[in-house]
């Protein structure tokens, strides 16, 4: 005689326990499983994390950018009575200083953003994922702007604190000094990335040292005039001339120079075209080479 399966009738089978229902749609706007929103926000989240779990990162962040403000100022307090081109405006070193270190925070973000994935050996893991190059590069330009605007805003700040003297004041135009400074640092970047990629971490210093090569062509602190006729031409070619020359002119009373804001506006695009197809090409190059998976420590 067979024994009775179950509370039920015998022979009977015991049912499985019942799924619980899930919601139909998540919290939020819907966002389709395999869009490139959904990839790109995840890739943002991770950075974003490894950020805000670490204090000493936040506080490196906001460190430089405000002993430059805090050593530039005391410097053109001193100049201020000595010189009559600093005496017209007083802001236009500090506001050299803060612009500048809006390229150098944006390169160095988008660098570290790469440099964190080959440092924890996770640039072939990244990939073994749906996540595709160009949705990678775009989650590593928002983090560098959400790292710059954590470095820049409180030097800004403390500026009108200590010096009264107020950055925001330039007015519309500082929101294109801004914009074409990052995307400045976006395009060095890439560029950088893809150094490091056909050359391995050894070339890693790179990310520190190549932006200050373009400093004394940048006409930060000085009119593009004072280079050497040979220097001038090569000044122009690079945006952040431009920008420099325009903030004087807006600082000293001439109104907006536009030419300068456009042929920076001009150069971006066409380096950051440049600056994309070199990094896809190392990148592709990496990966068809196995290199992805041996970068690292």
């Amino acid at each position: 005689m067979t024994p009775d399966r179950g509370d039920g009738p015998a022979g009977a089978v015991p049912r499985a326990p019942a799924t619980p229902a899930l919601p139909e749609h998540a919290p939020g706007p819907p966002v389709p499983p395999g869009s490139p929103l959904r990839r790109i926000s995840a890739v943002i989240l991770r950075y974003w994390f490894l950020l805000r779990g670490s204090w000493p990162r936040l506080l490196e962040l906001a460190y430089w950018p405000t002993i430059q403000m805090v050593l530039w100022g005391f410097i053109t307090l001193n100049l201020v009575g000595d010189s009559s081109w600093v005496s017209q405006s007083f802001g236009v070193l500090i506001s050299g200083v803060l612009l500048w270190d809006v390229l150098f925070r944006g390169q160095l973000g988008f660098s570290l953003c790469f440099l964190e994935e080959l440092w924890s050996r996770n640039l072939g893991h990244l990939f073994v994922s749906p996540l595709r190059p160009h949705e990678w590069l775009v989650a590593m330009m928002t983090m560098s702007l959400v790292r710059t605007l954590i470095g820049i805003v409180p030097a800004c700040l403390l500026a009108i604190v200590f010096y009264g003297w107020n950055v925001f004041s330039i007015g519309f135009p500082l929101v294109g000094f801004f914009a074409c400074l990052l995307v400045t640092g976006w395009w060095m970047g890439l560029i950088i990335t893809a150094l490091i990629l056909l050359l391995g971490l050894g070339a890693e210093s790179l990310a520190w040292l190549i932006v200050f090569l373009f400093a004394p062509i940048s006409a930060i602190y000085y009119p593009v005039d004072v280079l050497p006729p040979a220097l001038q031409w090569l000044a122009y070619a690079l945006p952040p001339a431009h920008v420099f020359e325009g903030m004087r002119s807006v600082l000293f009373g001439h109104g907006m120079a536009w030419g300068h804001l456009i042929a920076a506006i001009g150069l971006n695009i066409a380096y950051l075209a440049l600056g994309a197809g070199v990094f896809l090409v190392s990148f592709h190059t990496a990966r068809r080479q196995g290199a992805l998976l041996q970068q690292g420590e």
